[in-house]
C-alpha cells in the first residue's frame, strides 16, 4: 500500500470515529449539576475581658474544677479567639474611687498593654476599643477627653484624633503587640465627644445633624490605624460600632464610608427587642448583602441566674426570662448557641460577649463594689468555669 492510500485509510477511520462521539453525545443525557457546596464560615467567639487586670488585682480568683487558673487561658481553652478591650484616654477616676489605696489607673494604655500581653501570650488574638473619652461612651453619653475638651476647630480635633490613634498603635505594634482589630468609637449611635462639650467644640453629633464633623473624625482614625498597619505585620481590621441592630442601616447609610472592613453592633436581646431572635438572621444577611462589609455582633449578654453574689445591684435579671432560655447555665447556653447560629446562617463573622469574666470581687468602679454583672458572667459563685462557655464548642451547621 502506497503512502497516500494510507493517509486516505487514517482519515477514513478518524471521520468514523469522530461520527460515532457525536452520535453517542446526542443520545446521552448530560450528568446534572452538581449540588452546591454549602458555604464553610470561619466564626469568631470573642470576649470584652477589659475588667480581668482590676478584679485580678482586687482578689477575684477565677477556677477551673476548683482549681485556680490565669483567667486568660481558661478563656483561650473554651474556644476564646478575640479578646476585646475597651482603651480610655486618661481615666484617673478608676483609680481615685480607691481613695489612698489607688495605685494605678485601669483601662489605660498601660493596662490595655498588660492585658494584650496576656492576650496573646494565651494564643488570643485582640480588639483594641477606642473610645475617645476617659470614661463610658455609649448611647447615652459620649463625653469628650479632659485634654481635648477645649479645641474649637475641627481640623485640630482632626489631628488630635489621628495622633492619639497612631501613637498608640505605634506603641503597640513596636512591641509586638499590634491588635487583629481596631473599632473605632463605642456605640457612636450619636456620634462622639458631645456630651457636656463646651459651645466651641467641634460638634460631632450625628443626631443633630453633624454628620460631616464626624465623618471626618473617623476617617482620620481610619487613616491613622492604615499608616501603623503598613509597617506592620499584623493585617488590622477597622470595625464601627452602634447599638442596637435596628439602628444599623440608617446609622452607615448616613456615614457614607467604605474605608472601613467591619459593621459592628451591641445585641442585647433582653433590651434590643425591635429586632427579635427570629429576625436577626434576616437582618444581619440584610447588613451583608446591603453595604458588602463582614458583620460581627460586638457586644452580647444573658443571665444564668437572678441572684447576686454581692450588695452591688446587678443590671439583668428584673426582666422575664425570653420563652425557651430560661435564667440557669443551660439557658444561658442556649441562647448565644441560638445567636451564633444565625449568624452563621446569616454570614456573620463573630459574636464577641461582653465581661463575661466580671465576678465579684473588692472591684470598684464609678457606681459600687463588686459587679453588676457576675449573673452574666461565665463563672459561678465559687469563681468556677460554669456552662456558658459551651456556645464556644458547640457544633454549628456551616461553621468552619
Amino acid at each position: 500500500m502506497n503512502q497516500i492510500s494510507k493517509m486516505n485509510l487514517l482519515f477514513a477511520f478518524l471521520m468514523l470515529l469522530t461520527l460515532w462521539n457525536c452520535s453517542e453525545d446526542e443520545g446521552s443525557t448530560p450528568d446534572p449539576d452538581p449540588e452546591p457546596e454549602p458555604e464553610v464560615v470561619d466564626f469568631q467567639f470573642g470576649a470584652d475581658l477589659s475588667y480581668v487586670n482590676q478584679i485580678l488585682d482586687q482578689g477575684g480568683i477565677f477556677q477551673v474544677e476548683g482549681q485556680e487558673t490565669n483567667p486568660y487561658e481558661i478563656f483561650a481553652d473554651k474556644g476564646n479567639q478575640i479578646v476585646r478591650l475597651r482603651l480610655w484616654h486618661t481615666p484617673t477616676w478608676t483609680q481615685e474611687v480607691y481613695g489612698e489605696d489607688g495605685t494605678q489607673m485601669y483601662n489605660d494604655l498601660a493596662d490595655v498593654e498588660r492585658a494584650i500581653v496576656a492576650s496573646k501570650a494565651a494564643g488570643m488574638q485582640v480588639l483594641l476599643d477606642f473610645h475617645y473619652s476617659d470614661t463610658w461612651a455609649d448611647p447615652e453619653k459620649q463625653y469628650v477627653p479632659e485634654a481635648w475638651a477645649d479645641i474649637t476647630d475641627i481640623a485640630v480635633l482632626e489631628d488630635s484624633v489621628y495622633n492619639y490613634t497612631h501613637k498608640t498603635l505605634t506603641y503597640l505594634n513596636d512591641k509586638g503587640l499590634m491588635p487583629e482589630y481596631v473599632q473605632l468609637g463605642n456605640e457612636t449611635n450619636c456620634g462622639m465627644m458631645y456630651s457636656d462639650a463646651k459651645a466651641a467644640f467641634p460638634n460631632c453629633n450625628v443626631c443633630n445633624d453633624s454628620w460631616t464633623n464626624f465623618r471626618a473624625v473617623i476617617n482620620k482614625g481610619i487613616l491613622a490605624v492604615n499608616d501603623v498597619e503598613a509597617n506592620s505585620t499584623v493585617d488590622t481590621q477597622v470595625i464601627l460600632h452602634v447599638a442596637d441592630p435596628k439602628n444599623v442601616d440608617w446609622w452607615f447609610d448616613n456615614l457614607g464610608l467604605s474605608g472601613y472592613d467591619i459593621i459592628g453592633f451591641s445585641y442585647y436581646p433582653l433590651w434590643h427587642t425591635t429586632i427579635g431572635l427570629s429576625q436577626l438572621e434576616e437582618t444581619v444577611a440584610g447588613f451583608k448583602a446591603k453595604y458588602r462589609k463582614d458583620v460581627m455582633i460586638l457586644e452580647t449578654a444573658y443571665p444564668w441566674t437572678t441572684e447576686g453574689d454581692d450588695g452591688y445591684n446587678n443590671l439583668f435579671g428584673g426582666e422575664e426570662a425570653l420563652s425557651g432560655y430560661p435564667y440557669t447555665p443551660t439557658g444561658q447556653s442556649d441562647l448565644l448557641q441560638s445567636i451564633t447560629q444565625s449568624m452563621i446562617n446569616a454570614g456573620g463573622m463573630g459574636v464577641i460577649y461582653w465581661e463575661p469574666a466580671w465576678i465579684s470581687s473588692e472591684m470598684k468602679d464609678l457606681w459600687g463594689t463588686g459587679s453588676a454583672w457576675e449573673n452574666n458572667a461565665f463563672f459561678d459563685y465559687d469563681g468556677n468555669a460554669n456552662a456558658g462557655f459551651d456556645y464556644m464548642t458547640a457544633t454549628y451547621e456551616g461553621q468552619e
